[in-house]
């Protein structure tokens, strides 16, 4: 593969080369590795940029709904939109069903839409390993929106926040102690609150979950990079497609205020040196798995089996080894 000829087609908004420099840098290969470190090094200094959202959600909320729906509305206003949707991967074989453009159907004979699903590899933080990679390669392709989609909603889910520009956090009306439905971790990390199928019978019971969901917003401390009225709890059809142009305003009007006060850069720089941090943790984890640290922790699982040792200083001692202080 010409390193090379993949960033130039890229650059020319070639799908293809989209879709295989996406298949690259999710490749878990040595030398995988050093090409797509490469590539985005050599991408680095195109300027182009996108707005990322991130969007997560409970079960059955109706996020491929809303992403079709929201995404069917960005193109028509002439924008180019990428979806990134991570399915969760099965802990016993691995595999997922990467079922997503089947339930964006519209979405993906858009000439203007690119839709790829994703494995999270049993990643935690509701994103694949590689998704922030995979964001950068369709900026670079000249992608006006990035559609981050999670696995789901958990007290865990909120490494998408790292990625994102914006984050949406979707909810479905009637769902019984509607403030016990998602945490207080996720709350927080979201930018926009949409409560979903507000339409037909359920019209009323999300008009009352957003104004439940309105009023707990109120009692969070208010977060310096968000104007007054940030963050806030909407309701939205996208069976109907009603409210979607008004939410999209409300991103519209956030981003401006960020940009316009210098949090926009703030976040990204923070975010990208979280994710240097969080590739060196990685990359000495990985070290655990290869040559004379592997056999040394299987003599150590062994001696702890045999109760030889403890847990605590047979962690120590392989610590050690890789000249890794603990304390």
């Amino acid at each position: 593969m010409d390193i090379t000829e993949l960033r130039d087609r890229i650059l020319k908004q070639d799908r293809r080369a989209l879709a295989r420099a996406i298949t690259l840098v999710e490749s878990q290969r040595a030398d995988h590795r050093e090409m797509t470190a490469q590539l985005l090094e050599s991408l680095r200094g195109a300027g182009r940029e996108a707005m990322r959202i991130g969007l997560s959600g409970t079960p059955g909320v109706g996020k491929s709904t809303f992403i079709e729906s929201f995404g069917m509305f960005l193109t028509a206003q002439g924008k180019r939109v990428a979806v990134l949707a991570v399915d969760p991967s099965s802990t016993r074989s691995g595999g997922s069903i990467l079922g997503d453009k089947t339930r964006m159907e519209r979405l993906s004979r858009d000439k203007n839409a690119f839709i790829r699903p994703s494995p999270s590899q049993s990643h935690l933080g509701g994103v694949a390993r590689r998704s922030r990679e995979a964001v950068a390669l369709c900026e670079a392709a000249g992608f006006d929106v990035v559609l981050i989609e999670t696995v789901g909603v958990g007290q865990s889910e909120t490494v998408v926040s790292e990625i994102s520009d914006l984050f949406l956090l979707l909810l479905a009306p009637a769902g019984g102690d509607e403030l016990q439905g998602v945490k207080r971790g996720i709350m927080e990390m979201a930018d926009l609150i949409l409560v979903n199928k507000a339409d037909g019978d359920l019209k009323s019971a999300a008009m009352r979950t957003c104004a439940d969901y309105s009023g707990a917003l109120r009692l969070l401390r208010k977060r310096p990079q968000d104007p007054e009225a940030f963050p806030k709890a909407m309701t939205v059809s996208a069976l109907e497609e009603s409210g979607i142009a008004k939410a999209w305003d409300e991103m519209i009007e956030l981003a401006e205020w960020r940009k316009d006060n210098g949090h926009w850069a703030e976040r990204r720089t923070a975010q990208a040196q979280y994710w240097f941090l969080e590739d060196v943790r990685q990359g000495v984890l990985a070290q655990l798995e290869t040559g004379d640290a592997k056999a040394q922790i299987s003599q150590m699982i062994a001696q702890i089996a045999q109760g030889d040792i403890t847990p605590t200083a047979a962690a120590d001692t392989v610590l050690e080894a890789l000249a890794i202080r603990t304390r």
